[in-house]
């Protein structure tokens, strides 16, 4: 009886990083241009194509939807060329297809992997999330505290003032209280309209990005895919899945989730050690922005290993005929 072929992280960490690097080329004509769909479509395109090259057995346990709602990269789909370990794909062709239309920062293409079995497979709901970086005490924060409580929390954790804490939460009407309630404490808010996986990662590089919570409620699937970088970078993690009908509680348990109120931490939507892959679409506190110059294309792309704690920026820059 053959053995099946180990998940060997390292040997296939430049071939993930390919798969995002070309789906944020392929999106990079779109950028500016007001087609959402088209810039979307751009990018599934490419990192199907990268995927079905490389030499993996995988599944798609977090991608554009259900098979019914997504003709590529749809839950449940084989990717791959069949020749290589099992493996849990989640990933986001681009994350920030709104942003990416209106020119707008932080836009990514973001793809994470892992031995099969190894990632939550969240279903298409919305998660009430919080996350904090590397550095603090064990759930100093929870989602069971007030958006008052976790400032305060993580403020003494830190040994400074409310005044000196940052968050970083998505601009919707549902926020209206949260950011009402953060703000009273003195505390900081960095509202984005979209791409609520950058705004997770924030979180692990404070220093740089100047944030040091991200909390609210956003898509169940983002949430994996922020855990899963957080594995690799550092930090804590919470989601909790959020069902505002019968229809989402049946998704939930057509992919086996029981417990409707169950708190999952980051080990918990990520149980094994992964790869992260993300390249910059447009320019934000992460990635810098494709540059397009006559002839030529350059790309930045973060390429992230749990296993070892690894953190690479990886160019790419190649004459525009020679990308694919």
């Amino acid at each position: 009886m053959s053995l099946k072929p180990e998940f060997h992280d390292r040997m296939l960490s430049l071939g993930l990083a390919r798969v995002a690097e070309q789906a944020a080329i392929a999106s990079a004509a779109l950028i500016g241009n007001g087609d959402e769909k088209a810039a979307d479509q751009a990018a599934v395109n490419a990192m199907r194509e990268q995927l079905n090259l490389l030499d993996i057995a995988g599944v798609v346990v977090i991608g554009e939807g259900e098979r019914d709602e997504a003709p590529m990269l749809y839950i449940g789909e084989e990717v791959g060329n069949g020749n290589g370990p099992g493996v849990d794909i989640a990933l986001d062709p681009l994350e920030g297809t709104t942003l990416t239309a209106k020119d707008m920062p932080n836009a990514l293409t973001v793809i994470a992997m892992g031995p099969r079995g190894s990632m939550l497979h969240a279903p298409d709901t919305y998660m009430d999330k919080l996350a904090i970086g590397p550095g603090y005490p064990e759930n100093v924060v929870s989602l069971e505290m007030s958006p008052k409580e976790r400032v305060e929390a993580l403020a003494k954790a830190k040994g400074c003032d409310t005044s000196d804490i940052t968050l970083c939460i998505l601009e919707r009407p549902r926020h209206e209280e949260m950011i009402a309630e953060v703000r009273a404490t003195g505390a900081s808010i960095r509202l984005i309209t979209d791409g609520d996986v950058a705004g997770v990662m924030h979180c692990a590089e404070a220093e740089e990005t100047g944030i040091d919570m991200y909390m609210g409620r956003g898509g169940a699937p983002e949430g994996v895919l922020a855990a899963a970088a957080l594995k690799c970078m550092g930090g804590q993690m919470w989601g909790r899945l959020v069902f505002r009908n019968d229809d989402e509680r049946a998704r939930a348990a057509k992919t086996g989730i029981t417990d409707l109120d169950r708190i999952y931490s980051r080990d918990e939507m990520v149980t094994q050690d992964v790869i992260f892959a993300a390249t910059g679409v447009t320019g934000g506190s992460l990635l810098p922005a494709i540059k397009r110059t006559p002839g030529w294309i350059e790309t930045e792309t973060l390429l992230m290993r749990s296993k070892s704690g690894s953190v690479r920026r990886m160019t790419y820059r190649a004459p525009v005929d020679q990308t694919s």
